[in-house]
């Protein structure tokens, strides 16, 4: 059989490079019932910021033509629940768990991942920089490159963990944000993350989303995540996560191909909870089919 596994970074291998993508499977008490999380590479838990937070108003998700808005607005108990009722489940599991972790501040971020570092089920962290920078006029920091690079300063100085720096295409360029944050110590990227829309209810005459804007996901948004991921691939030399519209084993191999070295899946998994094992056994048969034994094979693979 061939060999899925990767090792991303060092002290974090993962036996395949599937990914259960933040903010669709909460923190694995509840896709744990619908299948075996030890089938998948990694898992990412729900963001998580300093406090608990409630979210925004209702309605904060509706479908789209091949895809989905959603304005939860970062709904979670905070990281001191996270670790005290969530992080000694995740040091049971076989498979890494990162926590994704998001601020209003760069002191916000610095503090979270302090509390967060050596936490016995913790692997890494993923820095969500798409965040209200409240300091700032509520800028997100990824919308530029010195913003993102300060918030990766700040993580970095608070941890020995992993840092994976989670970019926003909502920016004017998104290789130039890539390579802030290397420079800056990231030990990874993954991207994309969701792309800012909106939807108007013609019948009411207002935005269907109590928050007026919300993020794009799901199939609508992956060839512009390709793109994203084959350039910034190009011009990093740290490892590759990519996302944004994943659904099948055919769109996972095409981000491998495109320099990926592991990917995200979180939408599909919503209207499929077994997309992530169907993913798996898809990319291992292609890779049989193909007659490959390692999946470093495959990665860049279309760009040599």
């Amino acid at each position: 059989m061939p060999d899925l596994s990767v090792q991303l970074l060092p002290g974090l291998t993962l036996k395949n490079p599937v990914v259960a993508a933040s903010g669709t499977a909460g923190y694995g008490d509840e896709p744990s019932r619908l299948y075996d999380i030890a089938d998948i590479g990694a898992f990412v838990c729900k963001g998580t910021t300093l406090k608990p937070r409630a979210g925004n108003p209702q309605p904060r998700i509706m479908e789209t033509e091949n895809g989905l808005l959603n304005a939860i607005g970062l709904q979670n108990p905070g990281v001191e629940y996270v670790v005290q009722h969530f992080a000694p489940i995740w040091e049971k599991w076989r498979t890494p768990v990162l926590v994704n972790i998001a601020g209003e501040s760069i002191d916000d971020y610095f503090e979270i991942a302090r509390r967060l570092d050596r936490v016995p089920g913790v692997a890494a962290l993923e820095v969500n920089i798409s965040c209200p920078n409240v300091a700032a006029g509520c800028l997100e920091f990824g919308a530029t490159p010195e913003g993102a690079a300060a918030v990766t300063r700040a993580v970095k100085s608070a941890t020995a963990l992993p840092v994976i720096v989670k970019l926003t295409p909502n920016t004017s360029d998104i290789v130039a944000l890539a390579q802030a944050v290397e420079n800056a110590g990231a030990d990874a990227v993954s991207l994309i993350n969701t792309l800012r829309g909106m939807s108007i209810d013609i019948r009411k005459r207002k935005p269907v989303l109590g928050n007026v804007t919300g993020g794009l996901s799901g199939p609508a948004i992956k060839p512009v995540a390709l793109a994203m991921v084959w350039r910034v691939a190009a011009g990093v030399k740290i490892p590759v996560i990519g996302g944004g519209g994943i659904a099948t084993a055919e769109d996972a191999l095409e981000f491998l191909l495109a320099g990926a070295s592991a990917i995200e899946v979180g939408t599909a998994a919503l209207v499929n909870p077994g997309a992530l094992k169907d993913i798996v056994k898809g990319i291992e048969k292609y890779m049989l089919q193909w007659k490959l034994t390692e999946i470093s094979q495959l990665i860049g693979a279309a760009r040599r």
